[in-house]
C-alpha cells in the first residue's frame, strides 16, 4: 500500500468514482458540494491564447470546467501569475468565475522552467487573497499540473480543507515518449509530482489509461483517483454552414484537400511528421500540389521555442513550401472555421493527455487521424471517427492520408461520424462528474476529522 494510502486509513472500501467513466452513483448520505473553490493554474492564465506559448488544452479545459462549476452553483476564483501589469488584480472570467493574477517574479521573459523559483511568492499572494476573507471562504483547492499543486498542496492544509490535483501531463510519461532531440522532463519534476500524488486528496485523470499511469509510475492509491473525460464547447465548435462556407470565409480553395495541423508547434506535438508525410504524398503524385493546402496553425511553445523557425526551414528542405501554410495561433471562433474547413485534422503526437484538439475538429464535423497514444484512443473512435496510428512513420500517416486523396465523399461520411461521436464529450458532464470528487473529497476529509476527534 502506498504511504498515501496508508495516510488515509485505506480507502479501499469506501464509494469512489472508478476508474473508465465518470461516476453517476449516489451516496448514501448526499454531503453538500462545495459553495466555493480556489482553481490554481500558477504557469499559463485563463485569460491567455491557447496556441501560444505555454497556453493549450489546459488552458480551454479550466476555462470550459470553470464556466460550467459556475453553472451549477460552485464559485471558482482562479490564482494565475500575472504576465502584465496591464491587467488588474482580479478580472471576471464569467458569472462565478474570477481570475486573481498574483505577482511572483517578473512579468515577462521567465521560462516556464524558472517558475518553480517563483511558488514561494505565488503561495505568498494567493495567502494575502486568503487571509482578507472569513475563515472558511474557501472549501477546496484543485489545482492543476505539478507547479499549481505545490501551491495547492500547502494552501489546503493551511485552510484545512481537501486538495484535488489534475495532473495534465506527467513527467515520468513524457520521458518515455520524448521525440527525437526534445528535452527531457528535469528529476525535480519528477520528484515533485510524486509529492503531490501523495498529498492530494482526490486525482482527476482524463483516461483511464492516465489513471493507471499514476498508479505505475507514481503509487497513487487507486481509489483516490477520478477518471473524468475532458469536455468540448458544442455551441461553439459544431459543423455549423459546413466545410465549404468555413473555406470560404478562410480564402481556402473549395475543392483542395487540406490536412491541418492545430497545436503548439513542438517536438512533442510532432508538427514535423506530417510534413513528411505530405512530402511523401506529392512525392507518389506530384498533381496533388494543385489541389492540396497544409495549414499549420499554432505557435513555437516548450522545447519548441529553441528552434522557432525550424517547421519553416524543414518545409524548405522537403519542398513544400508551396502547399504548407503557417498561421499564428487564433480566437476560437476562428479556430472552429480552420476545423471546419479542413479535410481531416492530423494529431501526430508523442504523448497527449487527452486530446481536446481532436474532440473539437471532430464537433466541427472532421474526421482525425492520430497518433495511438495517452488519451486520443478515447477522444478518436478508430475507423469510425478517425484513424489511429501506431508509432511515428510518416509512410503510414501519408497512407492514412491517401483515401482523402481516392475518394473526395471521404471527408464528409467520416466527418458526420465525427461529429456524432463528439456529441457525448459535453462540458455540462465533465463539470457534474467534478463536482461529484469534490463532494467526495470533502465528505472523506469530515470522515477523518470526526473519526479523529
Amino acid at each position: 500500500m502506498s504511504q498515501h494510502a496508508s495516510r488515509l486509513g485505506g480507502l479501499r472500501g469506501l464509494s469512489h468514482i472508478p476508474f473508465g467513466a465518470p461516476s453517476h452513483q449516489r451516496l448514501r448520505r448526499v454531503p453538500r458540494r462545495p459553495r466555493r473553490i480556489a482553481m490554481l493554474s500558477v504557469h499559463t492564465s485563463p485569460l491567455h491564447q491557447p496556441g501560444t506559448g505555454d497556453a493549450g488544452g489546459m488552458n480551454v479545459y479550466i476555462v470550459e470546467l470553470a464556466r460550467r462549476l459556475a453553472a451549477i452553483d460552485i464559485e471558482v476564483e482562479i490564482f494565475t501569475r500575472a504576465t502584465t501589469a496591464a491587467l488588474p488584480p482580479a478580472v471576471e472570467l464569467a458569472p462565478g468565475v474570477l481570475v486573481r493574477h498574483v505577482d511572483a517574479g517578473p512579468y515577462e521573459g521567465l521560462a516556464k522552467e524558472d517558475l518553480p523559483a517563483q511558488l514561494c511568492a505565488f503561495t505568498h499572494g494567493v495567502m494575502q487573497a486568503w487571509a482578507g476573507h472569513r475563515p472558511g471562504h474557501y472549501d477546496l483547492v484543485h489545482s492543476h499540473y505539478w507547479l499549481s499543486g505545490h501551491v495547492g498542496w500547502l494552501a489546503a492544509e493551511r485552510w484545512g480543507v481537501p486538495l484535488v490535483h489534475a495532473m495534465h501531463t506527467m513527467a515520468k510519461v513524457k520521458n518515455a515518449a520524448l521525440a527525437a532531440g526534445d528535452t527531457p522532463e528535469p528529476a525535480a519534476r519528477v520528484i515533485g509530482e510524486q509529492q503531490i500524488v501523495r498529498a492530494a486528496d482526490r486525482l482527476i485523470a482524463n483516461t483511464v489509461e492516465e489513471a493507471e499511469e499514476l498508479v505505475r509510475h507514481y503509487e497513487a492509491a487507486r481509489d483516490l483517483v477520478a477518471v473524468v473525460h475532458p469536455g468540448v464547447n458544442l455551441d461553439r465548435f459544431r459543423p455549423a454552414d459546413g466545410r465549404a462556407a468555413a473555406r470560404a470565409r478562410l480564402g481556402l480553395p473549395a475543392d483542395a484537400l487540406i490536412p491541418l495541423f492545430a497545436g503548439r508547434i513542438q517536438p512533442l506535438k510532432a508538427p514535423d511528421i506530417l510534413l513528411h508525410a505530405v512530402a511523401h504524398l506529392l512525392e507518389e503524385d506530384p498533381s496533388l500540389r494543385e489541389r492540396m493546402v497544409v495549414p499549420v496553425v499554432g505557435g513555437p511553445s516548450g522545447s519548441g521555442l529553441a528552434k522557432p523557425e525550424g517547421l519553416h526551414k524543414l518545409a524548405a528542405r522537403l519542398g513544400i513550401c508551396d502547399v504548407v501554410r503557417f498561421r499564428p495561433p487564433c480566437a476560437q471562433d476562428e479556430l472552429a472555421d480552420w476545423y471546419r474547413a479542413a479535410s481531416v485534422l492530423v494529431m501526430p503526437s508523442y504523448s497527449e493527455s487527452f486530446g481536446l484538439v481532436a474532440i473539437e475538429a471532430q464537433a466541427c464535423g472532421t474526421s482525425v487521424v492520430a497518433a495511438s497514444v495517452g488519451g486520443l484512443p478515447v477522444a478518436v473512435r478508430d475507423g469510425v471517427s478517425g484513424t489511429l496510428i501506431d508509432g511515428h512513420d510518416p509512410a503510414d500517416y501519408a497512407r492514412a492520408l491517401r483515401p482523402f486523396v481516392q475518394d473526395p465523399g471521404r471527408a464528409d461520411r467520416m466527418g458526420a461520424a465525427a461529429a456524432r461521436h463528439a456529441q457525448s464529450f459535453g462540458w455540462d458532464t465533465a463539470a457534474a462528474a467534478t463536482a461529484e470528487v469534490y463532494t467526495e473529497a470533502m465528505r472523506e476529509r469530515r470522515r477523518l476529522r470526526s473519526a479523529h476527534g
